[in-house]
């Protein structure tokens, strides 16, 4: 009888204990919460690809064109490209965007020249509240389409 009675007490429980499993799963829930918004912390920047497609607008682009002394040169819509110093050039594009939102401003640099020119139009063009900018290009000479 002694047997039976200790047998009875030491019965094995055939359950799983998933009590761990939770902790485990409630800690990793934890930390996806807390790195999740740190992965959405960058800057979004708008990289040129190559054999990029021609943009297809309804109406004439503003182009701001820096040859490689650095001199400005503005073409508005089917205007002609015209030399224009900084101040007038960031009044005019400001004015031109302002009246039609819808318009594209472009940057066009020439290849040799510095990369200074272009970055003080692109950082005039945000003064003068131009919201986006496109950077030109000419496409590839020995290009597949």
């Amino acid at each position: 009888m002694r047997s039976s009675a200790r047998h009875k007490r030491f019965k094995l429980k055939s359950e799983i204990n998933v009590v761990p499993y939770i902790d485990v799963m409630l800690v990793l829930l934890i930390i996806f919460m807390v790195a999740t918004p740190m992965l959405n912390a960058n800057v979004d920047v708008n990289l040129p690809q190559a054999n990029a497609k021609s943009l297809q607008d309804k109406k004439e682009p503003v182009i701001v064109s820096v040859d490689h002394n650095g001199q400005l040169y503005l073409t508005l819509g089917t205007e002609k490209k015209q030399p224009i110093d900084a101040q007038t050039m960031q009044a005019k594009v400001g004015a031109f965007v302002k009246a039609n939102p819808e318009v594209s401003v472009l940057v066009a640099g020439d290849r040799d020249g510095k990369y200074d020119g272009v970055y003080q139009v692109l950082a005039q063009l945000q003064q003068a509240g131009v919201a986006k900018v496109g950077l030109m290009s000419q496409p590839e000479s020995g290009s597949k389409k």
